[in-house]
């Protein structure tokens, strides 16, 4: 099977290059930089970190309306009404998938959140490979960016994960396989562990249990995709430690996701 995380960080080197015709890096540093001073510098939704650290149950539900493997999940999906409904629902935190041709997200899709009243922090959830982007995350309200080790030479992980908090927002780094863990050393303010291969978007939640031990001690651990069982939230959190769960198909496939996530917490 073709290496679909190959494909999509090709087309998406193509997709900033067009953006920056449209909207101009210098422009682009502007308009983010105006946002930032009417917010009197603050990151709208807070500390996503401390969210899951204090929060009982770590749920980060994903507004995510279509996938590679999966084709539209909820292609009628409206990010006025889910993300609000997740928020109202018990959601800890929320992640917003903002890419275009592969998941049918939009950045406009956070801004709408925040129009409506998504006052939770919200991951930008993308495959980040250009400081561009993190102007764009900032500018559309994110509050914290997913930097996805196997997209990145360490080096690069480490300039973009500089620059996201000189812009105040946290990072989520992802890492799957044992090759990703050197990438650890940098700190990041979430040690996320995905479940799913981006190669071949097979998914295996036993995936955390087996490299949860390889994770610095007292760090916040997510775990990310493929996660439908209370019971398997309830391992992650006692045996692996983890304090946030990104969970966006089990609900995203239901015809209500904000009662699906009132549902599965209640089971917690």
């Amino acid at each position: 099977m073709a290496d679909i995380l190959e494909e999509i960080v090709a087309h998406k080197r193509i997709e900033i290059e067009q953006r920056k015709r449209f909207i101009q890096p210098r422009q682009m540093i502007t308009l983010t930089e105006q946002k930032m001073q009417e917010n009197g510098g603050k990151v709208m939704g807070g500390s996503m970190k401390e969210a899951l650290v204090n929060s009982e149950t770590g749920i980060i539900a994903e507004f995510k309306r279509k996938s590679p493997s999966k084709g539209w999940i909820k292609e009628e999906g409206k990010p006025s009404i889910i993300p609000l409904s997740y928020q109202k629902n018990g959601a800890s935190a929320l992640s917003i998938l903002t890419d275009i041709d592969y998941f049918g997200g939009y950045d406009e899709y956070i801004q709408e959140a925040r129009h409506v009243g998504v006052s939770i922090p919200i991951l930008y959830k993308n495959f980040v490979i250009e400081e561009y982007q993190l102007l764009q995350a900032r500018y559309c309200g994110a509050s914290a960016v997913l930097l996805i080790a196997a997209c990145l030479s360490k080096e690069e992980c480490k300039r973009l994960m500089n620059m996201a908090h000189q812009l105040g927002m946290e990072v989520l780094l992802e890492m799957h396989n044992e090759r990703d863990f050197e990438y650890a050393e940098l700190e990041p303010d979430m040690y996320g562990i995905n479940n799913r291969n981006l190669g071949t978007f097979v998914t295996d939640v036993e995936n955390s249990f087996r490299l949860a031990e390889k994770l610095p001690k007292n760090v916040c651990r997510v775990s990310e995709s493929g996660i439908s069982n209370p019971l398997t939230v309830r391992r992650l959190r006692e045996e692996g430690g983890f304090r946030g769960f990104l969970m966006g198909e089990q609900f995203m496939k239901q015809a209500d996701p904000g009662i699906a996530l009132q549902e599965f917490i209640s089971k917690l």
